[in-house]
């Protein structure tokens, strides 16, 4: 095992494009694969990462099938497809309740384009709720059939997605920090958000304006109490920029986003 006080690498990967970002739906904990461009960017997070002379050892994602292919396309592009991946649901997308499969654009048509934003990046306003009897509430899907009924959410806010995150982080993640030199955490843009809240220790209101790129390495280096020393993300940072922007037009339930 590594020292405590050694530092490490900590690789935050936010998923590329859906099927459903394609068609401007919200997402959510809704199951939906990769676009065909979502496939090259996670491709391209690969060799970004490789590049870099990145090798994590071991990789922590969601249940959900876009983060899954985002880590496969990645490591088979790293050649490390062989490293050990923990699945959590910790991990998965933010629930966006009633508003999951639903048209982001009319959304905001329907409800008022603040009223959007305020589900959507506030941080403690949860959007309206899915009734259980839904078939897309998550009590109807095998793969949460062990979880206790009282964590299934119906909609969640941030401060629901960090509250959730946080346990898996000092259960699973940090344990694997003490013991590999690089770490890959392969997710969403919320729960992600929730961690860079951690480690970056944003307030409420900084963590609401933060935009994660889709497909984009976020590196941090860590040192002996994982706090992070430096972080920095991979690639051109022309097109880190225009992801990131294309991020932050979310709120306004506008094409081209990735939740």
């Amino acid at each position: 095992m590594r020292s405590a006080r050694q530092p490490g690498t900590l690789i935050l990967l936010r998923h590329g494009e859906s099927t459903w970002n394609l068609e401007n739906l919200f997402t959510g904990w809704t199951d939906v694969p990769l676009s065909e461009r979502g496939v090259k960017e996670a491709v391209e997070a690969g060799r970004l990462m490789k590049e870099a002379g990145l090798s994590p050892s071991v990789v922590h994602e969601s249940l959900l099938l876009r983060a899954i292919q985002t880590t496969q396309q990645a490591l088979a592009e790293m050649e490390l497809s062989w490293i050990p991946v923990q699945r959590s649901w910790r991990l998965n997308e933010r629930h966006y309740g009633a508003l999951q499969g639903l048209n982001k654009q009319q959304t905001a048509e329907k409800y008022g384009e603040e009223k959007v934003k305020l589900w959507r990046r506030s941080y403690d306003v949860r959007p309206p709720d899915l009734e259980r009897s839904d078939k897309r509430h998550p009590s109807h899907d095998p793969r949460y059939a062990a979880m206790p009924p009282e964590l299934l959410p119906s909609a969640e806010c941030l401060k629901d997605v960090l509250e959730r995150t946080l346990p898996y982080w000092y259960d699973a993640i940090v344990p694997d920090l003490l013991v590999h030199p690089c770490v890959l955490v392969s997710a969403h843009g919320n729960s992600l958000r929730a961690l860079v809240k951690h480690l970056d220790r944003l307030s409420d209101a900084e963590v609401v304006e933060l935009n994660i790129p889709t497909g984009v390495p976020r590196v941090y280096e860590l040192d002996g109490d994982l706090r992070p020393k430096v972080w920095r993300y991979l690639g051109d940072p022309a097109e880190v920029e225009r992801r990131a922007a294309a991020v932050k037009a979310q709120a306004s339930g506008s094409k081209s986003s990735s939740t």
